[in-house]
């Protein structure tokens, strides 16, 4: 349960928590299974070159061609959330990207695998900035990034419970069911995108004035603290789509957010491969295991770095932080591989995980603090899409590095991915240089907030 003690009224934290136990659960399974979809293909990865004949190639162009149907729809489907709502278009998403999902337990060849990683980006469009935007609608800036932290614990959950189930339904497929393996992995955590869509539509709530579950005293407070939160940023932001797709700000914080995407799908798409070579085993049940490690400790760390995160002074500080431990782990990753040194190469994808997972949520809390409305749909829809084409990119680099100077642990493609965390932490960094309005209130609520 969130720590809402630092909030400047009782009814003010009992409607924070009654939203946090209401809403959170369903977006954190929604995230769950979409994460799940979009990276499962690394654990298919080898099964599908050797009985489909999918191409190193084009593997690597599906891996990262979802963003591309991800980024031109996103800021489309974020305007027509604002417009049905979130509960019911964010279960559209769910169930449209699960049917794709569970398509390509289907893929015969190289087309019909970039066809179907195109249109799950295309179908997934809208999720992660939908969600987004609808917390900072619902939460004040003093827990936000609480809130961004325990949607983002859907990462390390899907990765940490994903690896494994993975592993083990390619196992069960393979051994039990007339189908094979990455088959059946497919179809099913596709299906589980379906059922999580048609119970988001019981779950969810659009916004404060809608839920029954707030008495009159907590929805009046909440609904209060979030007016004044608005008409902050309505006065410190851009209004309407066109200008905050043209605001400085947010393309500032597009370039940050595509340099932790690289970092993040860069390591996350390769990650068996990678613990496969560094264990010597195929990558199966004992792979999913060890792969599940990173993301457990990455759970904590962001979980509680998210819960601290609650100044503008350690939002910045700790960014900057992590994006150097990002970049540096990532780098120690590579020579841990060169050098046959299993037990190191796992601690430092261990400390990277834990960092990027740590630093998304704080990332997210600054453009959450400037704006609002169509804005808000359009400029986080834009740092979104834009941001996640480094998911794109990352595949690509990796692979190209990796066959532009070849080593048996692939260490080039690593390091590569490294060198962007290192540009994120400096424009963190300098965020000094423009502070918001919200920044202000947001010290100010910290000063109003009783002592315990």
């Amino acid at each position: 349960m969130a720590d809402t003690a630092t909030l400047r009224t009782e009814p003010l934290a009992s409607a924070v928590r009654k939203a946090t136990r209401h809403l959170m659960p369903m977006l954190v399974i929604l995230y769950f299974v979409a994460f799940l979809d979009r990276t499962n293909v690394g654990f298919a990865e080898d099964a599908l070159q050797m009985e489909r004949g999918i191409s190193a190639g084009a593997f690597a162009l599906g891996a990262g061609i979802f963003f591309i149907g991800y980024a031109i729809f996103e800021i489309p489907s974020n305007l027509l959330l604002k417009k049905f709502g979130a509960r019911w278009w964010l279960a559209r998403i769910a169930i449209t990207w699960g049917i794709v999902a569970a398509a390509f337990a289907f893929t015969t060849n190289d087309t019909m695998f970039i066809i179907l990683r195109f249109l799950l980006g295309v179908t997934e469009a809208g999720l992660f900035p939908g969600v987004i935007m609808f917390l900072a609608e619902w939460f004040p800036n003093k827990v936000r990034v609480r809130m961004f932290a325990i949607f983002y614990l859907a990462q390390p959950f899907s990765q940490m419970l994903g690896a494994p189930l993975s592993g083990g339904l390619i196992s069960f497929g393979d051994q039990y069911t007339p189908w094979a393996g990455w088959q059946v992995m497919f179809f099913s955590e596709g299906m589980l995108a379906v059922i999580a869509g048609i119970a988001a539509i019981f779950l969810l709530i659009d916004s404060p004035q809608k839920a029954k579950w707030l008495d009159p005293d907590e929805k009046a407070e909440l609904i209060d603290v979030m007016e004044r939160e608005d008409s902050v940023r309505q006065e410190d932001g851009p209004t309407g789509v066109w200008r905050a797709m043209s605001n400085w700000k947010v393309w500032y914080f597009t370039v940050i957010y595509f340099c932790l995407q690289i970092a993040v799908y860069g390591t996350t798409f390769y990650l068996p491969q990678q613990v496969s070579g560094l264990i010597g085993q195929e990558v199966g049940w004992q792979v999913g295991l060890v792969t599940a490690i990173p993301w457990l400790v990455g759970l904590f760390a962001c979980y509680y770095f998210g819960n601290k995160a609650n100044t503008i002074k350690r939002r910045r500080n700790w960014g900057t932080i992590f994006y150097i431990l990002t970049g540096v782990f990532i780098l120690g990753s590579a020579w841990a591989g060169a050098a046959n040194q299993p037990v190191l190469g796992i601690l430092c994808i261990t400390i990277a995980v834990a960092s990027f997972l740590s630093v998304g949520p704080i990332t997210w809390s600054f453009p959450t603090a400037f704006l609002t409305g169509t804005a808000a749909a359009a400029g986080i829809g834009l740092i979104n899409s834009l941001g996640n084409l480094g998911g794109f990119v990352a595949p690509l680099m990796r692979t190209a590095f990796n066959e532009a100077m070849p080593t048996d642990s692939g260490a080039w493609g690593v390091v590569s991915l490294g060198v962007f965390a290192f540009l994120a932490a400096a424009m963190i960094a300098g965020t000094r240089f423009f502070r918001a309005k919200a920044d202000d209130l947001l010290e100010e609520e910290a000063l109003k907030a009783p002592a315990h």
